[in-house]
């Protein structure tokens, strides 16, 4: 599996397993009829969640290193350079600053893209 591929079931598998039977009956989702999720993921549950288990101060909604290792997926440089690849990134890959930027934007982007909902205060 990408590492893309990691992040993405982390997030939106832990919800699926977590979601009680029927929890979207109420909103009337499932007349929907397309392959989309049906429910929004709340994204910065899952995620904090995360970071409590961990035992540890991480930054996830400012830090890709972060949301990567709450999440127990490999947040070394290689790796990180692996996910820009996969995302398209177009830039220097060894300004790691820059990369870590745009990816954590990404990722965001990415989450709301499938129906992850995101805290205001993160821009994507």
């Amino acid at each position: 599996m990408s590492i893309f591929g990691k992040i993405m079931s982390a997030i939106f598998g832990t919800k699926a397993e977590a979601a009680p039977a029927g929890g979207a009956a109420a909103g009337g989702a499932a007349a929907g009829g397309s392959a989309a999720p049906a429910a929004t993921v709340d994204v910065a549950p899952i995620l904090d969640a995360a970071v409590k288990a961990k035992g540890e101060k991480l930054e996830w909604r400012t830090s890709i290193v972060d949301l990567m290792k709450a999440l127990d997926i490999d947040s070394s440089f290689t790796a990180r350079k692996e996910l820009a690849k996969e995302l398209g990134y177009t830039g220097d890959s060894n300004d790691s600053a820059s990369m870590n930027i745009w990816l954590h934007k990404q990722v965001m982007t990415k989450f709301a893209a499938n129906g992850g909902k995101l805290p205001p205060e993160i821009k994507h």
